[in-house]
């Protein structure tokens, strides 16, 4: 599976972005999708993920602002209300056997694709 993550870029605060992940190969429909950013000297963050028939899960600084989705194409990220605080790198991640009381964990998944850049301005 290949991933390649799309969207980003320079945004003021209070405006939204949509990410993309488009996906190809086989299996992708069947897997765990998330999405994890990495702001300059901090460590990777968990912001959304979604497990086939499952509800989606959210970081707690991103509930009620952005909105993950998926299709068998890819997985989008809606962010809507964005901060100076949501600028980052945005990674889309898959797996395959992602236990519902991990999916927050970047080590849990299998594939990674480049990450986009997400630049809010105050």
């Amino acid at each position: 599976v290949q991933l390649q993550a799309s969207g980003g870029g320079l945004v003021q605060a209070g405006g939204s972005l949509r990410l993309s992940c488009a996906a190809s190969g086989r299996g992708f429909s069947s897997m765990t999708v998330a999405w994890f950013r990495q702001a300059p000297g901090k460590e990777r963050e968990f912001v959304a993920g979604l497990r086939r028939s499952s509800s989606t899960e959210y970081g707690d600084s991103v509930k009620g602002r952005f909105t993950m989705s998926r299709d068998d194409a890819g997985a989008y990220l809606q962010m809507d209300s964005l901060k100076p605080e949501d600028t980052a790198a945005y990674y889309c991640a898959a797996g395959y056997s992602v236990h519902s009381i991990r999916v927050h964990r970047a080590a849990e998944y299998d594939y990674w694709g480049q990450g986009t850049l997400v630049t809010v301005s105050s």
